[in-house]
């Protein structure tokens, strides 16, 4: 498909994180854009905002008129969207051109110089570094983004399009659509299982992808990792391996041990050796495509982060508000690391909403593990996303499977009083659900509490 010969482009699920950032480049680039999405959120809001309609009930009358020509429109729908959606089932049976979004920035991605990142963890923070890396030192790119930047407020950085950083998303097999120059691979622990059946699956769809490099393309990965690629690591022997950390204010400084020298001096300002490890592999990827430790150490020194990423809502001497859209037993290890290095000596209360009835079955023993080691716990009903309930997956179930008695399954109405009625000094807010709707209310009370 010639994209220059489509005019309109119409989204099915706009107001996802993936798909705005699709809507975002579109508009830019002079297509006419409009979508359906079933709830109103704050990004169809700034969609709104750039001139993009978008409206929230689901039929075809919505459609203005201008999307009603399959030579000119391409329509573009995410597979969160159900099958029964009217407005699919319409383009779908009347000869228009119906892409997922993956298949899209396939399209995008496959005419220019593409860094994409893959792994169940930290594909985000890593594209949104890398992304950052190359835009500070006036690389024409164009990354897509899984989350909001701080540094941009956006989901796009958009300097050209010479060169494309993407997440390379192993849902649906997403990834298998992408060509890249440079890849890297963060983590390979299992996940979408309700997508691959097991673990086992999952790592063959992920060496798979390793093959859709391009010729005498690079692949970066995790060290450990059951790959063979160019490793990187914190304080181990990888190819590129971050040495001599310290930590000045909760800001990290390190070093790099290249395959060739020792680069000194870098600064980092996320918490978490999770973070720390995926800037070491933004760092990588910039230093292979040819960017220098001079431009490199200015622009990471000056990256913000990403929200809903350890974004701190509050940070006085006496109380810490942090939210984080962990949703996987391993990010909420990771989130439990960071806050033990920054915050050893203090009291910790996590709020959690599961994200979907599948995963929180297929991984409850071991979210019933994370949750035990933080000092009290409010656990919310489970999120069910694209999901219909499951017998006997609920969340008073995985409450049982915590090993503390400082536990408490909440309504989301009352969470803020019970927020209130702990002493801890650090709270955690955790989950890819709509508790990121709760944030500013949490936020507000308890700067009114102050």
């Amino acid at each position: 498909m010639n994209l220059s010969n489509i005019h309109n482009i119409y989204f099915i699920g706009i107001g996802g994180i993936g798909m705005s950032a699709l809507a975002r480049y579109f508009k830019a680039n002079g297509k006419y854009v409009a979508g359906y999405d079933k709830t109103q959120t704050t990004i169809t809001d700034s969609l709104e905002d750039l001139g993009i309609n978008v409206h929230f009930e689901d039929s075809v009358a919505n459609l203005n008129t201008r999307f009603l020509n399959p030579e000119t429109t391409l329509v573009v729908f995410t597979p969160a969207v159900r099958k029964s959606n009217m407005e699919l089932t319409y383009f779908n049976n009347n000869g228009f051109q119906v892409l997922k979004r993956s298949q899209v920035l396939g399209l995008i991605t496959q005419n220019t110089f593409c860094l994409a990142v893959a792994g169940t963890h930290g594909k985000t923070t890593t594209t949104s570094i890398l992304g950052h890396l190359l835009n500070e030192c006036n690389v024409p790119l164009t990354a897509f983004l899984g989350g909001i930047s701080e540094n941009y407020n956006s989901n796009l950085i958009l300097n050209g399009t010479e060169v494309s950083v993407v997440e390379a998303d192993e849902f649906d097999r997403s990834f298998l659509t992408l060509h890249p120059d440079m890849a890297c691979i963060t983590s390979m622990d299992a996940d979408h299982l309700d997508i691959y059946g097991d673990a086992s699956e999952l790592i063959k769809t992920f060496k798979d992808f390793t093959k859709q490099l391009k010729p005498n393309g690079k692949l970066f990965i995790k060290n450990g990792l059951p790959l063979n690629g160019i490793t990187y690591g914190i304080e181990d022997d990888a190819d590129y391996s971050a040495q001599n950390i310290t930590i000045q204010n909760g800001t990290y400084l390190f070093d790099v041990k290249t395959p060739k020298t020792i680069l000194k001096q870098f600064q980092f300002n996320l918490p978490g050796r999770h973070n720390l490890s995926n800037a070491l592999v933004a760092l990588a990827m910039s230093l292979e495509y040819g960017l220098t430790k001079p431009q490199i150490s200015k622009a990471l020194a000056s990256y913000q982060g990403v929200k809903r990423r350890f974004t701190y809502q509050i940070k006085r001497d006496d109380l810490v508000f942090i939210d984080d859209y962990a949703h996987h037993p391993e990010e909420i290890n990771a989130i439990h690391q960071a806050v033990s290095e920054m915050y050893p000596n203090d009291k910790v209360l996590v709020v959690f909403q599961p994200h979907l009835f599948s995963r929180t079955q297929d991984f409850a023993q071991e979210f019933g593990e994370s949750l035990s080691q933080f000092d009290e716990i409010l656990l919310l009903d489970i999120y069910p996303a694209r999901e219909l309930p499951i017998e006997g997956v609920t969340s008073d179930w995985l409450l049982s499977l915590i090993d503390n008695k400082n536990k408490k399954l909440v309504l989301k109405q009352t969470v803020i009083q019970h927020i209130k009625q702990s002493e801890a000094k650090i709270i955690l807010t955790l989950g890819a659900g709509d508790i990121g709707a709760e944030v500013s209310k949490i936020k507000a009370a308890l700067e009114d509490e102050n």
